[in-house]
């Protein structure tokens, strides 16, 4: 099983089939997400597909996803 590591070039993450939320803006100002071999998700900024990728656990991704689900991170944003 390969092994991932940050900073890796989001290029090389070959097969990974990148996805964005259907929130994310029109201008391609996005964050893209793609599961990896064993579970891991890698992380890239849309607008530099090729550059670096940031990659996380399971459980770090899970640990992030119920976090924003239940507000913890509310006060980064500006809520009309």
């Amino acid at each position: 099983m390969p092994q991932f590591v940050n900073g890796v070039p989001a290029g090389q993450l070959t097969g990974a089939a990148w996805r964005k939320s259907a929130r994310s803006n029109p201008n391609g100002n996005c964050v893209e997400v793609a599961g990896l071999p064993g579970g891991a998700v890698a992380v890239r900024n849309s607008r530099d597909p090729h550059g670096p990728a940031l990659v996380y656990t399971r459980a770090e991704m899970t640990a992030f996803i119920q976090g924003a689900r239940d507000g913890d991170f509310d006060d980064l944003i500006a809520v009309d």
